[in-house]
């Protein structure tokens, strides 16, 4: 029997900002009680990782199953607002995408959240196989005014804009219920896609729209926000989320619901990342390592940790063989599925994984218990095993390994496009703003 899927993206959330990872609780109390027990009643991965430290380009490897770099879009660090009109800058409405072979294999399928994958003329989640979509299309918008930070009015139902007052998580929260409901009553599976903008700036709660105009020149809110702020932001989505897995009670549906929580990239500003170091737009394990939480009463035993590893693209191959869809022979996936691990936890397989970027020059390749990192032509090499700090570099007392793993990510790299000469780089804030790292 074909599994109903919810695939549920965070925004920004960092490796240690949910209970279940250790994070601290809130003045309030527990920041993520219903997420913790999705991970208690399911599978928890430790060494899960984004395909990138920033969101257009994990959304791409998300929905294609494939390594980003394939695609021009994905070079954008990330995708912004003057891309609008770009014939090149978005999801190809021809390139086979995870709905779309979903559908292929008899699904409904919605997207509620974020789409940040190029713009309308020539892109949107209704050209690549969504059949409803309500979200904003930037990377960015006002949790009360919905406007991204050009100023436009950013919040969609299918094609047409849509203005509904409230708090965004919330208005995505009650609309995946909604979905449920209509969809659970239909012969047919479902495919949800539930993308919070939460807890990506602007730094408003519920009781924070006083805020919307003051931040509406400057979504990154570089002169507020504060961590209580940030866990609250954190605990709304949480609630949203109870919502969501209460309608599949509702509906009888929960049994056979694979539920996947994830976020796009490490942590920002206000994020806890601990034992990690760095965050977004950096591939030190800060700004990659991320929670993976997987919840399928039906398959997955309960209270299961596994430390294999993955990302974002091998979830992607994952929901498409637990719904029997077959990926297009002329776009073979770079996901490996992980549904033999959601089966038998203690089951582990090899899996190499590989990152760049071009912002600073980055690059790294995980490979069993190591790591090889390059940050502005200077090379490393983690013990990440023992050191997921990356604190003690032993490329100069291991060479071999070294020059091993160096060698590995060129070979991959040479499979792949190369980073293209016009792809830019846009950094919100820098040292000028607040310290670095």
């Amino acid at each position: 029997m074909q599994p109903n899927v919810i695939f549920i993206v965070a925004d920004d959330l960092g490796f240690a900002d949910l209970g279940c990872y250790g994070g601290r609780e809130a003045a309030f109390g527990r920041v993520s009680p219903v997420l913790d027990a999705l991970a208690e009643n399911g599978i928890r991965f430790t060494d899960g990782y984004a395909n990138s430290s920033l969101c257009s380009p994990t959304r791409f490897a998300l929905i294609t199953g494939r390594y980003q770099y394939r695609l021009r879009g994905a070079a954008e660090e990330p995708i912004h607002a003057d891309s609008k009109g770009s014939t090149t800058l978005g999801m190809p409405p021809g390139h086979p995408s995870i709905p779309s072979l979903l559908k292929r294999a008899g699904y409904q399928t919605a997207l509620i959240g974020k789409w940040h994958l190029g713009y309308p003329p020539h892109f949107g989640p209704l050209k690549s196989g969504y059949d409803e979509f309500f979200g904003p299309l930037s990377g960015g918008v006002d949790y009360f005014s919905h406007c991204s930070g050009n100023g436009d009015h950013d919040l969609y139902l299918g094609e047409q804009e849509k203005h509904e007052e409230g708090y965004l998580t919330d208005l995505f929260s009650h609309r995946a219920v909604d979905c449920i409901d209509r969809m659970a009553g239909k012969k047919e599976p479902f495919f949800l896609s539930l993308h919070y903008t939460a807890p990506h700036w602007p730094w408003e709660t519920r009781d924070d729209e006083h805020l919307a105009p003051d931040v509406k020149q400057n979504l990154f809110h570089l002169h507020g926000g504060s961590v209580h702020t940030y866990q609250r932001m954190i605990h709304h989505m949480d609630e949203g989320i109870g919502w969501v897995m209460e309608a599949l009670r509702r509906n009888a549906i929960a049994d056979n619901t694979l539920v996947v929580f994830t976020s796009d990239n490490g942590g920002e500003r206000f994020s806890d990342n601990w034992p990690l170091v760095g965050g977004k737009m950096d591939l030190t394990e800060g700004g990659i390592r991320v929670p993976w939480i997987a919840y399928w009463p039906a398959v997955i035993p309960r209270g299961a940790v596994t430390t294999q590893h993955c990302m974002t693209m091998d979830w992607s191959a994952t929901v498409l063989e637990a719904a029997g869809a077959r990926p297009d022979p002329d776009y073979p996936l770079d996901g490996l599925s992980l549904l033999p691990v959601l089966r038998a936890p203690q089951a582990r397989f090899d899996r190499p994984l590989f990152w760049r970027m071009k912002h600073r020059e980055q690059r790294a390749h995980r490979n069993g218990d190591w790591k090889y990192l390059r940050v502005d032509g200077i090379d490393y090499l983690f013990d990440i095993a023992s050191d997921a700090r990356e604190r003690a570099n032993l490329a100069a007392r291991d060479p071999q390994r070294m020059s091993d793993m160096r060698e590995a990510w060129e070979a991959w790299n040479r499979t792949m496009p190369p980073i293209p000469e016009d792809a830019c780089v846009r950094q919100g804030y820098g040292a000028r703003n607040m310290p670095q790292r």
